[in-house]
């Protein structure tokens, strides 16, 4: 009796060969030809509805809620009434009989009364650039790229607690269900600009709420989780290590053989096209997504620009110097959460001041960089770059020394893609607390992108799915040169 022969595990060999990511290759192979499984909808066939004016977006959010009183719209009289409410202000007749009210009830004062007093700020503003845009000192770098922004300051939301975060990349509160992020829907109506990477990215933290993308277009939109390290920059991106380079290479090329051979038998399989494709595409992302996390063809002076050489900015620096190689490469869309996890980091209720300059260290000189960077290269003009937080911080103070969550006016700012620059959009009231001029929710950010990207998102539509009219947003036309 012959021995029964040694079969390797389909899924070891497919490891071994260094694939573990293949299904989302597979899945990225499937979404851009234009092929689904038995019963699925078939996605967009990746061209842009009409001529774009960015073809790159880098999405750079601050999980937790940054002040947009410290930071992109400065309020004097927040000083000026320092210590009073705001029914002790001339501001009081202003307000929402009944938003003021409920205002009233968010601090206990010394002797724990209820007693809401407006907080002073925490931080100086200057006028920058031939705009004259007024910018917080703990962004001097982005002040210097001041005329380079469009700044929204009249955003609002719905989602009074950190659900927000994915209220703001979906559209949706996150009580409603599960709905796909912006990116998602760039990434499933444009498909792949490069082959040799992945077309959507995410970098930092992302709690349980904001975890995933696609959802209802499926697992092959989500975003690939990338890390700054070269020898370990995704997950299942390497090989096992039991097979030397050459022998994966060997492997590759039987599967691509016997593929082959099965095509010959069944030519008209599109989908079995689209596999081979597949197996090919992950092997290429195995060495070209570790050569982008080498930073060693940039000069110092990069570098420095970035803060790799300072330790408050060295990590974010090194996902932003990745970020801009990733679009040089061609990369759609490259989200960055900073300060993930639990809350999230700007989430100051107590000890603003500290918290935010500290985070702005952070944050500022690598943005200002990645301005710079991307305008220096001509890539700019064809790269959309957002800053958001997932609401601002209200007038009044929390506890001694800090602010709660506030999603009646809070700002955000792009520059590049077609976007105009130095230019201020909307406007908050006296004290900041209500979005009063061109009020928008923010969903107008996504449609805002998605137009400047040449997508019509009622076009993207899938059956049996028909997303509600605010799902959609409208787009910011007076920010777009």
């Amino acid at each position: 009796m012959k021995p029964a022969p040694f079969r390797l595990p389909r899924r070891t060999f497919l490891s071994d060969l260094g694939m573990g990511f293949t299904g989302l290759a597979l899945g990225a192979m499937l979404q851009r030809d234009g092929i689904a499984r038995a019963g699925e909808w078939r996605p967009p066939n990746g061209r842009p509805h009409f001529t774009p004016r960015a073809k790159n977006v880098i999405w750079l959010f601050m999980n937790g809620g940054v002040s947009h009183l410290e930071s992109f719209d400065p309020k004097p009289m927040l000083t000026k009434y320092a210590g009073k409410t705001i029914a002790e202000t001339p501001f009081a007749k202003a307000q929402d009989p009944a938003k003021l009210a409920l205002e009233r009830l968010l601090v206990p004062d010394a002797n724990g009364n209820q007693r809401n007093t407006l907080y002073p700020l925490q931080v100086g503003f200057r006028q920058h650039g031939q705009s004259g845009i007024e910018v917080s000192d703990w962004f001097p770098h982005l002040a210097r790229q001041v005329d380079r922004l469009a700044v929204v300051r009249s955003l609002y939301t719905t989602d009074s607690n950190h659900g927000a975060q994915a209220q703001f990349h979906t559209g949706r509160n996150m009580l409603d269900g599960e709905f796909p992020t912006l990116g998602a829907w760039v990434h499933y109506g444009l498909g792949s600009l490069n082959d040799n990477l992945p077309q959507f990215i995410s970098m930092g933290t992302r709690e349980y709420w904001n975890k995933k993308d696609g959802h209802y277009l499926g697992p092959a939109h989500d975003a690939v989780p990338l890390r700054i390290d070269p020898a370990n920059p995704l997950d299942y991106g390497q090989s096992s290590g039991l097979v030397s380079e050459r022998a994966q290479g060997v492997g590759l090329d039987l599967v691509r053989k016997l593929n082959g051979l099965r095509g010959v038998a069944y030519p008209g399989d599109a989908a079995l096209a689209a596999r081979i494709s597949s197996y090919e595409l992950a092997y290429r992302m195995q060495r070209s997504v570790p050569e982008v996390m080498d930073f060693s063809q940039e000069s110092e002076k990069t570098k420095e620009s970035y803060g790799l050489n300072l330790a408050p900015c060295r990590e974010f620096g090194a996902q932003l110097l990745a970020t801009r190689r990733l679009v040089e490469r061609g990369v759609r869309f490259v989200q960055i959460q900073h300060g993930g996890g639990g809350a999230g980091a700007w989430d100051a209720h107590g000890g603003l001041k500290e918290n935010h300059a500290r985070l702005a260290l952070a944050v500022d000189q690598p943005i200002g960089a990645l301005l710079e960077d991307l305008s220096q290269r001509g890539l700019l003009e064809e790269t959309l770059v957002v800053f958001a937080s997932e609401f601002g911080r209200t007038p009044g103070s929390q506890g001694s020394d800090g602010r709660d969550h506030h999603i009646y006016g809070f700002s955000a700012w792009m520059a590049g893609g077609g976007v105009k620059g130095g230019v201020v959009h909307g406007a908050t009231d006296e004290i900041g607390f209500h979005a009063v001029e061109d009020r928008h929710y923010v969903t107008d950010i996504h449609a805002t992108i998605l137009h400047q990207l040449g997508l019509d998102s009622r076009a993207l539509e899938i059956p049996g799915r028909k997303r509600l009219e605010i799902d959609h947003g409208k787009v910011i036309r007076q920010i777009i040169a």
